[in-house]
């Protein structure tokens, strides 16, 4: 297995041939438009439904069609495509996401719909994952959080522009309509990776099997568990966040607007935020992301009834929970070795994971009665649970590096 460079080692800096900073526009464009095909079904679902036939609950499972292609797709195709270089794998990621989303649009019952969702769904996790590696080999070791954080806030621009901008197009001309932009975005990426991205010399020698068996290493896989668990809470609060606006806040139609560009504010300073703790010390980023998040989510708790209070937690929330993101990323480069395109995938598919913990976790509390303010606290635990799994692997890495020091 390689190892990782030392931070006072040289790194040759992959060049793009029309600069970096096109490169990278380029590569939180993507992710943009990939967050925006994800998010999207969100706030066109009542559309969505009727246009099918179908109750709110029985649409839901397109979104669950979409989560499944994720988990399933992340690690699939990033074994499959071993042998690929990375911009050659981002042009046939990007090919097969645009050509889900057209699928989707075509498809004349529910069911097959579903089956167009899962398959738009299975590039998702190595998109991103790529993307962030690309970014990363673009600039110096110590500005890896800043290239991450700046692909990845592509994500919470389409939580803030990209969805609502749907969710107008599907009110307006259907929901078709909308998932055809998004098709069409995607053919647009895949020209500007043509276009934009350096093209990496693959390793056609490599093994399928390779990056798997790389995989073993403890503090990958607890990276990875510290995704799946600690990025839940938040999706426990954003899945039911319009059910409290509604029933319990009572804010106006125009006031849930309101909240959910906040919510998409919040995600966007998180990664900002996130970004410049990384490249300043990684550890220290990780455990205020979860324990920060840990507290707002119990503030979330005891302030549904007071509309300033709760629109300073709905920020709090997504600002605390997605400076997580560039942590956990850049965290899994540091220890992947070679299963580095595997492992920046999977990790996509672990926050994939935790918004179906998360929001499981919600429903079960709101089954039993609990109310809406269970959700802040079922949310806090799963973020205790995340930094504790985080504090493991820094205990057993100061374990590692005492042994080996004493050997």
């Amino acid at each position: 297995m390689t190892t990782e460079p030392t931070p006072g080692s040289a790194i040759p800096l992959v060049e793009a041939p029309h600069g970096r900073t096109a490169a990278l526009a380029l590569l939180t464009f993507g992710a943009f438009v990939v967050g925006t095909g994800e998010f999207a079904i969100m706030g066109m679902l009542p559309e969505f439904a009727a246009s099918l036939s179908l109750s709110t609950a029985d649409a839901g499972y397109a979104i669950t069609a979409y989560a499944l292609g994720v988990v399933v797709g992340a690690p699939l195709i990033t074994i499959l495509g071993a042998r690929l270089s990375r911009r050659e794998l981002l042009l046939v990621l990007y090919v097969l996401f645009a050509f889900g989303n057209l699928l989707s649009i075509a498809m004349p019952t529910s069911g097959l719909v579903e089956v167009a969702r899962f398959i738009t769904g299975l590039p998702h996790g190595a998109l991103f994952g790529i993307s962030a590696l690309v970014a990363a080999s673009m600039v110096e070791r110590n500005r890896r959080g800043w290239a991450v954080g700046r692909v990845l806030s592509g994500i919470a621009i389409a939580t803030l522009v990209g969805a609502p901008f749907s969710t107008f197009a599907a009110d307006h001309f259907g929901w078709r309509v909308a998932y055809l932009l998004i098709g069409l975005m995607g053919f647009v990426t895949f020209l500007g990776v043509l276009r934009f991205i350096p093209a990496d010399t693959p390793n056609r020698k490599n093994s399928p099997l390779r990056e798997v068996k790389a995989l073993g290493n403890a503090q990958v896989l607890l990276t990875l568990l510290t995704a799946a668990i600690g990025f839940g809470g938040m999706f426990a609060i954003y899945t039911y966040l319009t059910s409290v606006l509604v029933h319990i806040t009572q804010v106006p139609e125009w006031g849930v607007m309101a909240f959910m560009v906040l919510w998409g504010v919040g995600m966007l300073a998180g990664a900002n935020v996130g970004a410049w703790l990384v490249d300043r010390n990684i550890n220290l980023a990780a455990l205020l992301a979860l324990g920060g998040s840990a507290v707002v989510m119990v503030v979330f708790a005891s302030v549904l009834h007071t509309v300033p209070a709760l629109a300073l937690d709905v920020f709090l929330v997504p600002t605390f929970v997605n400076a997580l993101g560039p942590a956990l990323q850049t965290r899994l480069m540091d220890f992947a070795g070679d299963a580095q395109t595997l492992a920046a995938s999977l990790n996509h598919s672990a926050f994939n994971i935790a918004n179906a913990l998360g929001a499981s976790l919600g429903s079960v509390l709101l089954a039993h009665n609990y109310g809406y303010g269970s959700l802040g606290i079922g949310g806090a635990i799963l973020s205790v649970g995340g930094l504790l799994v985080y504090l493991l692997a820094m205990l057993l890495l100061k374990h590692s590096a005492g042994q080996s020091a004493t050997a």
